[in-house]
């Protein structure tokens, strides 16, 4: 996990800078700032996400340039902030949430975790992409996917579908970042259980192809950097994880990594983004959620860190987003969301071999 601090902006503005802050009138929170339509901000917003420190750095300059707010973040797993964001509901730190799949934005929700907000953009959003009374909405689609190292395994052989993971063949090949932790791998996971468990309402199917999975399994990787450099130097060959990072690290970083979308389809996540109940800085928090949800940021992160947007209004997007065609999976989302915690339990505590620990 890793963490960003830093002083204040206002450290370094002059004398009558401040003075002429001061007389714009400062909020509770601390001095304040102001933008160019002359609304009040806290000076500080603090902000969960799972999405790197690369994105999560060029947003903060941007947004900090604009708004003289000094943004930290923490970056760490879905789930992780799920955790944390329970924890601290008493006494909240975070002001927004960036990045999760819906259902865990959906647990969080159901938990009093969250506040409503209805963005400015809410018509650019089919209504598949948000939460009917709007407590989280989604910034993109992620559809998941087979990775593969591309100097070690061909495209004629690399795994076309979910099952063939199952092989022998991949025995001691497969890196999987650790699912308790993470979001992407908990709806993989759960996904090959909803598979059967959608019409018997029994998981024991599911469990099976899990069990068969982790004894190919070599190792679960504490996050998901340790992961693709372990793919990436043949450590192991093959994973199943999210397609716009695959595309990402191929590209903007050389590893020689290909996917798969599996054929007989992928579960396709909806990242979303989310205001934490009693947040320390509400107003700094709401000026956050619209900055990074603009036509101009959702085109930035589709063409530099290869998220696809739910937006219908962004114009002129990357090919490999306008030309892949993905074959989504017919998803109960509630499902998911009522049954997961315990899908992951007992995977956790009777299907993970023991023997492989998560490595750190």
């Amino acid at each position: 996990m890793g963490s960003k601090k830093k002083q204040s902006a206002f450290a370094v503005l002059s004398m009558s800078a401040m003075l002429v802050l001061s007389a714009c009138g400062g909020s509770e929170k601390g001095s304040g700032s102001e933008n160019k339509e002359g609304k009040d901000f806290e000076d500080k917003i603090v902000v969960y996400s799972p999405h790197g420190k690369d994105i999560l750095s060029k947003f903060e300059q941007q947004f900090e340039e604009k708004y003289n707010i000094d943004v930290e973040w923490l970056d760490m797993g879905s789930q992780e902030i799920l955790d944390r964001v329970r924890s601290e509901k008493n006494n909240p730190q975070a002001d927004v949430w960036w990045g999760a799949p819906s259902t865990n934005f959906d647990q969080a929700k159901d938990e009093g975790l969250l506040t409503p907000y209805e963005p400015t953009y809410a018509d650019s959003l089919a209504d598949g992409f948000h939460d009917p009374d709007w407590n989280w909405s989604g910034t993109s689609q992620t559809p998941e996917v087979i990775m593969y190292n591309s100097k070690k395994v061909s495209a004629d052989e690399a795994p076309k579908d979910w099952d063939e993971l199952l092989d022998s063949k991949w025995k001691d090949e497969i890196i999987i970042r650790y699912p308790l932790a993470s979001g992407t791998m908990r709806t993989i996971f759960s996904a090959m259980i909803y598979r059967d468990f959608k019409d018997s309402n029994d998981p024991a199917k599911g469990y099976e192809w899990l069990e068969k999975l982790d004894a190919n399994t070599k190792e679960y990787s504490a996050n998901p950097e340790m992961m693709y450099n372990k793919v990436a130097k043949g450590e192991g060959t093959i994973s199943v994880w999210a397609m716009p990072d695959v595309v990402m690290l191929k590209e903007n970083k050389n590893y020689p990594f290909e996917f798969i979308i599996p054929e007989s389809g992928t579960p396709v996540l909806t990242e979303g983004i989310a205001l934490v109940k009693d947040a320390p800085h509400p107003k700094a928090a709401e000026a956050f959620y619209e900055f990074v949800n603009t036509p101009e940021a959702a085109k930035l992160l589709a063409e530099e860190f290869y998220r696809i947007p739910t937006r219908d209004d962004v114009e002129g997007l990357p090919s490999w987003i306008t030309d892949t065609e993905i074959k989504s999976m017919d998803i109960d989302w509630k499902v998911f969301q009522e049954n997961s915690d315990e899908w992951m339990k007992h995977w956790d505590e009777n299907i993970k071999n023991g023997d492989k620990e998560i490595k750190e």
